[in-house]
């Protein structure tokens, strides 16, 4: 029965055989399985861009630690850790850059546990001026018995525009921007009013 089996088998295939043509043509069935690993050809992918240039992340000076204080003593520390940056070409030329920081928070002795925010700049420069910035927040939490922690924040939006994308530098700093304080504008005195026609006295 196994024997019959295979000669009908054999007869099947023969005839199958005979049936395709004596080419593969292009763009079939199986050339599409091989390719693409599915029986229709997918749409054209974009042209792969080269890599963008992404420089290291540089610490701003002065921007390493940030120490928050308490009656003249020190309550909390915040220092810098790991960095980590991607920068990726986009199809106008710009840049798009994400930042990763690692930030420790220590009690000081003026310290207890508790929830501490923790402020990081992050800022494109070009020039030494900067180009765009943002500030990540993040809340650092030390439980009862602890006395550090670490917390990470990351920022995936910095755009270096097309102009720069070769020559730009990333920066973080620990804190908050620092908004320059506006000064009133000193108002003008008004005018004193014209007199009468005819010149009256002034009053004494």
């Amino acid at each position: 029965m196994v024997g019959k089996r295979i000669c009908l088998s054999g007869v099947v295939l023969a005839m199958g055989l005979a049936a395709l043509p004596a080419r593969a043509e292009e763009g079939n069935v199986f050339s599409n399985l091989f390719k693409y690993g599915g029986t229709t050809v997918p749409p054209s992918q974009a042209v792969e861009v080269e890599p963008a240039y992404c420089p290291t992340v540089d610490v701003s000076e002065g921007g390493a630690a940030l120490r928050i204080m308490a009656g003249g003593n020190v309550r909390t520390q915040i220092g810098l850790g790991r960095m980590a940056r991607e920068c990726i070409r986009q199809p106008d030329g710009s840049v798009l850059v994400k930042v990763g920081v690692e930030a420790r928070v220590l009690l000081g002795p003026a310290g207890a546990p508790g929830r501490f925010d923790v402020p990081v700049t992050f800022a494109i420069k070009h020039a030494e001026k900067v180009v765009t910035s943002r500030v990540g927040r993040t809340s650092a939490e030390i439980d009862r018995g602890e006395a550090q922690t670490l917390v990470q924040i990351v920022v995936d939006d910095l755009i270096v525009p097309s102009a720069m994308a070769s020559d730009y530098d990333i920066e973080v700093s620990l804190g908050s921007i620092k908004a320059p304080s506006a000064k009133a504008k000193r108002r003008k005195p008004a005018a004193a009013a014209a007199a009468p026609a005819g010149g009256g006295d002034a009053a004494q």
